[in-house]
């Protein structure tokens, strides 16, 4: 009976903790790289904020909105890396400071950190509001203030609580030329390659990176529609949205998938 009753409160805890942080990205505590190092860390943006209306990856309003929810991150060239790391998770905790809960938050990184940040090997500049996350109940005012400060982090799997890959199509397409920028990829959360296919058993024509985690493809014929799409991650798994791209697609809008990594 005892058992039981552990059971219950273990499953109650889970849950309690999975609707408080509602659709924030969370991931697996099992760290990718091995453990965790060291970096430094700053924030950016309005205290309560996401930081910057998209930044260098080009995810725009979707920063601030649910599953992203502004736990995001600018980072330094070593993990921005010319946007390669767009889309990637971590695990950032402090310690330095009496207003440090030792507790890691997850953050998505969405942006790349400019000037000072780059002189550090790996630096954060966290929004505001994760930022404040890093702090105990009711001190994230204080552990703001406090300004830059020394932290640990680990990279970990992205796990997007079952939100399926987006594309939302860049409002300068047109039908001989797409750009999109590619959303909420759950497991490494990075991309090696895109892939486009213009009708059902056709080759699949390579797309090119045109900035952060937008990508492009200059077509010499009209792209009709339906489009799948063929995704590459960083550690090479690959996942197909099949017609995701529908006849009749429009720039600006955002096209949802029923497919991501890591799903059964």
């Amino acid at each position: 009976m005892a058992s039981k009753q552990i059971g219950r409160v273990v499953v109650l805890s889970c849950f309690i903790a999975i609707m408080a942080l509602a659709f924030r990205p969370c991931a697996s505590v099992e760290p990718m790289d091995g453990g965790w190092s060291d970096a430094g860390a700053t924030w950016y943006g309005p205290a309560n904020g996401a930081g910057s209306d998209g930044g260098a990856c080009g995810y725009q309003g979707a920063v601030d909105q649910p599953p992203v929810s502004s736990m995001i991150t600018a980072g330094s060239n070593s993990i921005y890396q010319d946007g390669k790391g767009c889309g990637t998770c971590y695990q950032v905790k402090c310690t330095g400071h009496e207003s440090c809960s030792g507790s890691p938050v997850t953050v998505v990184l969405t942006d790349q950190c400019p000037g000072a940040c780059q002189s550090e090997p790996v630096h954060f500049d966290l929004s505001g509001t994760a930022f404040g996350a890093m702090a105990k109940p009711g001190q994230a005012d204080q552990l703001r203030n406090a300004g830059r400060l020394p932290v640990q982090y680990t990279r970990v799997p992205c796990n997007w609580n079952g939100v399926d890959v987006a594309f939302r199509v860049d409002a300068g397409s047109n039908a001989n030329y797409l750009a999109m920028a590619i959303e909420y990829e759950s497991g490494d959360g990075d991309l090696g390659a895109v892939e486009l296919q213009m009708q059902s058993g056709a080759a699949w024509a390579p797309m090119e990176r045109s900035w952060g985690a937008v990508w492009r493809y200059q077509s010499g014929s009209s792209l009709q529609g339906p489009l799948s799409v063929r995704l590459t991650s960083g550690s090479g798994k690959t996942l197909v949205a099949s017609n995701v791209i529908p006849a009749g697609w429009e720039p600006g809008n955002t096209y949802r998938s029923v497919v991501n990594f890591g799903q059964n």
